[in-house]
């Protein structure tokens, strides 16, 4: 045997020794009582540490916890986010537009010593008697677009559909208020358009806002092709208009 192996073998008989001694020393100090007492302290404080330990474990399970959730949220800040800046950069051209009239002044700029006035708000108009008002079609809502079957809508999208109320409102605006205009003061053409919606009206649709194609090659742009026809029947799916047949005329009710 070589004397390097040797040396190893002492030093590991003699830490096996160590060890044993070291146990006997501590169990010989377990059962003096002036030791007991100091072992007993330890062993409470172990406990205590213990516990401390397994608190401070749920602590730790309950922040990461909780981290994960702030995570999702922010997650659904970012998605939520991102659908607001989609619909900012696509707002339905139909829409009105919001103009802002108060003005943001500094205080810095202003006088102390000065009053500051105040503008009334103008009085509000009282319209005419005359006046009367016109029944319009309402736009389309995102709900009543995706309830819409999609054989029935086809490739039209949402815009499309409110262009085309937004030109049926024109024409009905037009066509009455040539009706509720005074006859003195109609010139022929106006007057010839007077009669034949006079002539158009049925007991069916007696005091009820309604037009014919006529009217809408008269007052608008579209055609009465065979998409405008495909565009009313989806208006009639989301209850915007009525058909009211007779004397070889449709007559479109505004619903």
């Amino acid at each position: 045997m070589a004397s390097s192996d040797l040396e190893q073998l002492c030093s590991h008989v003699n830490e096996k020794i160590g060890n044993i001694k070291k146990t006997l020393s501590l169990r010989n100090c377990g059962q003096e009582p002036t030791l007991k007492t100091v072992l007993n302290k330890i062993g409470d404080e172990i406990i205590v540490i213990n516990e401390l330990l397994n608190k401070l474990e749920l602590e730790i399970q309950y922040q990461e916890q909780t981290n994960n959730s702030l995570k999702e949220l922010c997650e659904s800040l970012e998605e939520d986010y991102k659908d607001i800046e989609h619909l900012k950069e696509n707002i339905p051209s139909h829409l009105p537009q919001v103009t802002v009239t108060q003005s943001c002044v500094k205080g810095s700029d202003l006088d102390p010593e000065e009053p500051i006035k105040v503008e009334e708000p103008e009085p509000v108009k009282k319209p005419p008697k005359e006046q009367r008002s016109i029944k319009e079609m309402p736009f389309i809502t995102c709900d009543e677009f995706n309830g819409v079957p999609s054989y029935m809508k086809s490739r039209l999208t949402y815009d499309q559909i409110n262009d085309v109320i937004k030109e049926i409102n024109k024409a009905v605006i037009s066509k009455y208020k040539i009706l509720h205009q005074p006859k003195k003061s109609m010139n022929s053409v106006t007057r010839n358009l007077y009669h034949r919606f006079i002539d158009e009206e049925t007991k069916d649709t007696k005091g009820r806002y309604f037009i014919v194609e006529a009217d809408i090659k008269e007052f608008t742009t579209l055609k009465a092709d065979k998409k405008f026809h495909v565009l009313l029947n989806i208006l009639r799916h989301c209850r915007r208009l009525s058909e009211v047949r007779g004397g070889g005329l449709t007559r479109y009710v505004i619903t």
